[in-house]
């Protein structure tokens, strides 16, 4: 895990600071927005991995329900697709989004000489991506625990398209 969170998090922290760095404030907004998306989803996976039922899920797959094969592998690995979604993903996440409110203070502030107005907008905006983030995450997780086995089948179809079991 901690090769690929620091080859992805490499990756996409050149990506996001290439980007976000020529981009205006309303594509830095964005970029933030969708990282936020991104994290929350991969959250809400990542908990419904560690809260689906694996006994329906091995019912489901002998009555051969489309995605309930790669539902059953995603919850006998759940700590390992919990870490990857909601950790690495989630991080990685986290950290564009910093990337991101950086690139925004520094385009509001560019003409500002007063050290504390630019402390001012710098927490103001760290403090608004991690409110947003938090919000979402935690709608999210209610979702997930109360639908667990219906996302994880659903993203076990999805992923049947690409891979088989």
């Amino acid at each position: 895990m901690f090769f690929i969170a620091v080859s992805m998090s490499m990756f996409f922290g050149f990506l996001s600071q290439v980007m976000l760095s020529n981009m205006g404030i309303l594509m830095a907004i964005l970029g933030i927005v969708i990282f936020i998306m991104i994290a929350v989803i991969f959250d809400m996976l990542g908990i419904a991995a560690t809260s689906a039922n694996l006994t329906t899920f091995k019912q489901w797959e002998k009555e051969k329900k489309l995605g309930a094969d790669i539902g059953v592998k995603l919850c006998e690995h759940s700590e390992k697709v919990c870490s990857f979604c909601a950790d690495v993903v989630g991080d990685i996440c986290s950290t564009l989004c910093g990337a991101g409110g950086a690139c925004i203070v520094m385009a509001i502030t560019n003409n500002i000489t007063n050290s504390n107005i630019i402390m001012l907008i710098s927490i103001i905006t760290s403090a608004l991506i991690a409110g947003f983030t938090i919000f979402f995450k935690a709608i999210m997780k209610e979702k997930a625990l109360k639908n667990s086995n219906k996302i994880i089948l659903n993203l076990g179809k999805f992923l049947s398209k690409f891979f088989k079991v």
